[in-house]
């Protein structure tokens, strides 16, 4: 399949979901300049490379995680080469072993399913019951791809504008882990 990169928002909305339009209204309230992609329905890392690889960057996973209990959860983004150790994460952050989250929590309270985990969809966690951990490897590069709530397309922002601008808008802060 070829992909084609467009700058910003598409121009036709008919065929958008309301979550994924939400998502380029809030990064264009928040005047933040980002790349995006079109594609099938991509569900696994191995799908992502190809976007990763035409956005010329590097791949970020991103889990959604749980404590045992099922009380705490988590978004974590890391360097997608990476192996996710649970013992490692949850050392750092004081908590119990971690597990990934139920789907049916992840789209309760962040409005995503499974193939389209991604920090954006930090927005409807409008009660900050969802705590961003990220891996300081994935600080270090200059752009971050990931879904806008859907995975049939893939944008690319700076790192900074998210770090800077999109979280602090939401109220949310990010725990700094080395994995």
């Amino acid at each position: 399949m070829s992909y084609t990169i467009h700058k910003g928002r598409p121009t036709d909305t008919s065929e958008r979901t309301q979550k994924e339009l939400q998502t380029y209204d809030l990064l264009d309230e928040l005047k933040i300049e980002y790349l995006r992609i079109d594609h099938e329905p991509l569900e696994t890392m191995e799908a992502c490379k190809k976007v990763d690889e035409i956005f010329k960057t590097s791949m970020c996973k991103n889990l959604f995680l749980c404590n045992a209990q099922k009380t705490k959860f988590y978004l974590l983004l890391m360097p997608g080469d990476k192996k996710f150790k649970t013992k490692d994460l949850s050392k750092q952050i004081g908590s119990a072993r971690l597990s990934f989250g139920p789907f049916e929590d992840m789209e309760r309270l962040l409005c995503l399913t499974p193939g389209s985990v991604s920090v954006m969809g930090l927005i409807f966690d409008r009660e900050n019951q969802v705590q961003l951990i990220i891996d300081q490897e994935l600080l270090e590069e200059p752009y971050l791809v990931c879904h806008p709530c859907i995975n049939t397309s893939s944008i690319r922002l700076r790192t900074e504008d998210v770090i800077d601008k999109f979280l602090p808008r939401l109220g949310h802060e990010a725990i700094i882990v080395k994995l």
